[in-house]
């Protein structure tokens, strides 16, 4: 049944993200091709506006195809050394006997435009919209958690007898307010500055009866866990709010998994991450199913929360990995589509076809990795 949960919600992700690059699309007059959800063999489909709507085999992805993404339209007037563009009638004919083809064969409004053709900024929108939207659904998600559950305000519930926090000045009840001069919102977050820490002293700035005080830790290395802790125990005070301050915290929610994602991704980059915790969609759909598994006793409504709340990770995952300025990916079509604005004119669209090409195949390589290290993890 985990497993099950696991594909609806990496389907609605997918949609989310798609929906994003296609409503931003319309609204710029650029003409999508297709709109589907999942790979491979298409199991159904309708054509509306121009727009082929599809659910694929596999639940494993999805896409919104534009027109011109092929090349087709994508050739630009040849320019001559002074600047000035050599057009002919000829040409001017065939674009013009191209696009009413293109009109007629779609059954599109004249208006859209193919994806090359459109205004920078607007494909700049389009392309941007996808990992927006995912941001969005996290921030939905996040609203429903805290509004049913509340938020883990930074207060200190319990410290260590021996601990660096204890030595330092730190009391229960105390509310941390700033680590390093960096505004602190959510417990969790002191757990992840905690779990980072190489052994460097804290600063940390904490509010008291109503006064607020600074205190500098330096966090001790415990050898059987292997790294450094500050002290401080527990997970924070849980708290509900009213409507105002429940989409506040849920702001501050989605930017602490935006930072987790980048924070992991820099461990990958310096090689503080082993392979073995590393997961892909096979290692994500076992974490889904232990969490549905451990939940099960407490009742649909805990199943229900946490469900969502590893939605909101998901959601905010792929959010951040889709801005990657990595060739394939929405922040590598973004870094070509603003070199276009610096330029002033587009890249070859063959040169940026082979970096794309390079790029997907770099992430199909990886793909197959991580597929078979979450095998060997489970079997």
């Amino acid at each position: 049944m985990g497993i099950v949960l696991f594909f609806v919600m990496f389907c609605v992700i997918v949609l989310m993200h798609e929906f994003g690059h296609f409503i931003i699309a319309r609204m710029n007059h650029i003409s999508v091709v297709e709109f589907s959800i999942g790979m491979g063999p298409c199991l159904c489909s309708f054509t509306r506006n121009g727009t082929r709507f599809a659910i694929r085999l596999l639940p494993i992805g999805g896409a919104c195809m534009f027109e011109g993404e092929d090349g087709k339209y994508t050739n630009p007037p040849e320019e001559e050394e002074g600047g000035q563009q050599e057009e002919t009638g000829e040409k001017e004919a065939l674009a013009s006997e191209e696009e009413s083809s293109f009109a007629r064969n779609t059954d599109l409004d004249t208006t859209d435009l193919p994806f090359p053709k459109a205004p920078v900024w607007g494909r700049i929108a389009t392309v941007f919209a996808g990992p927006f939207f995912n941001f969005i659904l996290a921030f939905i998600g996040s609203m429903i958690i805290i509004g049913s559950y509340g938020v883990d305000i930074p207060k200190i519930q319990k410290l260590s007898e021996e601990g660096a926090a204890v030595e330092a000045g730190l009391q229960e009840g105390d509310l941390i307010r700033k680590l390093d001069g960096k505004k602190i919102h959510l417990y969790r977050q002191i757990s992840l500055y905690s779990m980072l820490n190489r052994g460097e002293d804290v600063t940390i700035e904490y509010e008291r009866d109503g006064k607020v005080g600074t205190v500098v830790v330096t966090p001790k290395y415990s050898p059987e866990a292997g790294r450094y802790y500050m002290g401080l125990m527990g997970v924070g005070s849980y708290e509900k709010f009213g409507i105002l301050k429940t989409a506040q915290y849920s702001f501050y929610e989605v930017g602490y998994w935006i930072e987790t994602v980048i924070k992991s991704l820099e461990q990958m980059l310096q090689g503080k991450v082993k392979k073995d915790d590393v997961a892909g969609p096979v290692g994500m759909a076992q974490m889904v199913n232990d969490v549905y598994t451990e939940s099960k006793p407490d009742g649909l409504y805990y199943i229900w929360l946490n469900m969502l709340n590893f939605c909101v990770l998901l959601s905010a995952n792929l959010g951040v990995m889709n801005l990657l300025p990595f060739p394939a990916l929405d922040g590598g079509r973004l870094v070509f589509l603003f070199l276009e604005v610096l330029r002033g004119k587009p890249i070859p669209p063959e040169k940026e076809g082979v970096v794309h090409l390079i790029g997907m195949v770099c992430l199909m390589a990886l793909m197959v990795f991580i597929f078979y290290n979450d095998l060997t993890k489970i079997f």
